[in-house]
């Protein structure tokens, strides 16, 4: 359901900027309020048409327009179309494009995070990504090797401070997870851990660690997005203090 209370929406589109920032693509341009993404890969993020706020264009000529970029460049046309974002989603479905994959923004305050407790767990907190983070981020994501060059050029695109935490095993890396911070605001992205630990407190101690590097940096909030039927990670999301759902989003994609 779309936010309409102005102070609500502000804060939501500042969120959504800060994701875009936090997650950025290498390739892209604006077209009438919408940012075009084409970094190529798998993910649809990186490849896909994003409002960058509400009173961007919501018409036939618009989406026109976005599936002749997509498909000049062999991609099929997607849109990204967060509850906020202007009248457009009626527009697609006419237009033969189905709806998939809903994913929620979580937020909370800094201050009702936990602070970082000893669970007698290796941690790490580097300010750019090295080799070992990035082939552990690829092994725990199982990444194929168009998602392994997407990922590293998505995260050397980063221009806002960043800390890249790991959780380790008897020196394994176990889980990882990034955040970047925009103003006051922390963006966590890529949290992924190990299947054979999960529920094991790994990815909880990267987020922590995360949150301890933010407070230090004067952060006063968090927010992330995950998807909406991602149990597991909701779960611990929730019981760390993520208990606000700001908005969603879903992806409109070009049948056939």
């Amino acid at each position: 359901m779309a936010i309409h209370d102005p102070a609500s929406d502000a804060m939501c589109w500042r969120v959504e900027a800060a994701c875009l920032n936090a997650w950025p693509s290498s390739r892209q341009i604006i077209l009438d309020g919408w940012l075009l993404r084409a970094s190529g890969g798998p993910t649809r993020r990186l490849n896909s048409a994003n409002p960058l706020h509400r009173d961007a264009a919501a018409s036939k000529p618009l989406i026109e327009a976005v599936e002749a970029f997509y498909q000049s460049l062999g991609r099929t046309p997607i849109f990204r179309v967060p509850d906020i974002s202007p009248p457009v989603d009626a527009l697609l479905a006419e237009r033969g494009y189905a709806a998939d994959a809903h994913t929620q923004t979580l937020w909370a305050d800094m201050a009702d995070l936990p602070t970082q407790p000893n669970e007698g767990k290796e941690t790490a907190l580097i300010p750019h990504p090295d080799a070992r983070w990035l082939a552990a981020r690829d092994r725990l994501s199982g990444n194929d090797d168009a998602a392994r060059l997407a990922y590293r050029e998505t995260v050397a695109a980063i221009l806002l401070p960043c800390g890249f935490a790991m959780a380790c095993q008897a020196g394994d890396i176990k889980a990882v997870a990034y955040g970047a911070l925009q103003g006051d605001l922390l963006i966590v992205e890529s949290v992924v851990s190990d299947p054979a630990v999960r529920r094991q407190g790994f990815a909880r101690q990267c987020l922590l660690s995360l949150f301890g590097w933010a407070r230090a940096q004067g952060a006063r909030a968090a927010a992330l997005q995950v998807m909406a039927d991602n149990l597991p990670a909701l779960a611990l999301y929730r019981g760390l203090g993520f208990t606000r759902d700001l908005y969603g989003y879903h992806y409109r994609i070009k049948r056939g």
